[in-house]
C-alpha cells in the first residue's frame, strides 16, 4: 500500500438480506484513493453482498463503514450517490426503454445542471456511446449496455466507483473491453473496488485483490502476488492462476 488516504474503511462486517442470517462474518477492507481494488472468490463467499452493503442496499448488523473520515454505516443509497459513491449492479443496469443519452440524464438526477459538462466528459472515455446517444438502451448488445451503466454511474463524478461482476455475461472481446475500460476510469482519478468473476483478469489489472471465502477475507495482496500464490491458485484461482 502507499501512503494515499484511506477512502473506504470497512470494518468487521457481518451483513445479510434476512434478520438473524448472516452473509458476511466479519469482513474487513481498507481501501486507498486512487487505488483499483479487486474482490475475488468461490460463488457463495459474499462478494456482491460486500458490495451491496457498502451502498446500504444489505441491512449492516455489525461493523462500521466510513468514506473518509464520514461513518456512513447503512446509509441510504441516494445520500450516499450525493456523497461520491457510484454502484455498478450485475443486472437490471439499465433503463432498456430509454435512450442512451436518457440513462446518462438519470445518472444527474439529483444535480441536473452538471449533465452537459459530465456528457462531455463521458463521451471522451465511451465514444461508442455519443455514436449511440438516439439508440433504446434494450437494443443494444451486452458490453455496450455495460457501457451505459458505468457512464451513468460516473455522470455524478463519482469518488469511488463499485463495480459488480462486470465481466459477467459478456463474449471475451467485450470482457477484454470492460477491463481496458475499468482500468481507465481508474486513471483518471477515481478509486475502484470491482467484484469479478473472472478471477485471473481482476487480478491482472488491479492493485491490490481481496479474497473473500464463507463471508470473510481469506487473503489480500497485490494482484500479482495472489496471481502467483500457490494457496490461491490452489483454493481459488486453480488452473486460471497457472
Amino acid at each position: 500500500m502507499t501512503d494515499a488516504p484511506v477512502i473506504v474503511d470497512a470494518d468487521d462486517l457481518y451483513a445479510g438480506y434476512l434478520p438473524g442470517i448472516d452473509i458476511l462474518n466479519g469482513c474487513s477492507m481498507r481501501v486507498q484513493e486512487g487505488e483499483l481494488i479487486g474482490i475475488i472468490g468461490p460463488n457463495g463467499a459474499g462478494k456482491s453482498t460486500f458490495l451491496k452493503a457498502l451502498f446500504g442496499l444489505v441491512p449492516i448488523r455489525s461493523g462500521s463503514v466510513t468514506l473518509g473520515d464520514e461513518d456512513i454505516t447503512n446509509m441510504r443509497a441516494d445520500e450516499l450517490v450525493k456523497r461520491g459513491i457510484g454502484f455498478v449492479p450485475q443486472t437490471n443496469n439499465v433503463f432498456p426503454s430509454l435512450t442512451v443519452l436518457e440513462n446518462l440524464e438519470m445518472g444527474t438526477y439529483q444535480r441536473p445542471k452538471a449533465f452537459k459538462a459530465q456528457w462531455e466528459r463521458i463521451g471522451e472515455l465511451f465514444p461508442k456511446l455519443v455514436d449511440r446517444r438516439d439508440q433504446r438502451a434494450g437494443s443494444l448488445s451486452g458490453g455496450e449496455r455495460q457501457m451505459v451503466a458505468m457512464a451513468r454511474a460516473l455522470m455524478m463524478d463519482p469518488k469511488v466507483l463499485l463495480l459488480d461482476e462486470p465481466s459477467a455475461g459478456l463474449s471475451p472481446d467485450r470482457q477484454d473491453e470492460t477491463f481496458v475500460r475499468t482500468r481507465e476510469i481508474n486513471r483518471t482519478g477515481v478509486t475502484v473496488i470491482m467484484v469479478e468473476q473472472n478471477a485471473r483478469r481482476c487480478l491482472q489489472i488491479c492493485d491490490r485483490g481481496y479474497v473473500l471465502d464463507q463471508g470473510t477475507t481469506a487473503y489480500t495482496a497485490s494482484g500479482q502476488e495472489l496471481l502467483k500464490d500457490p494457496k490461491v491458485i490452489e483454493l481459488y484461482l486453480g488452473t486460471l492462476g497457472a
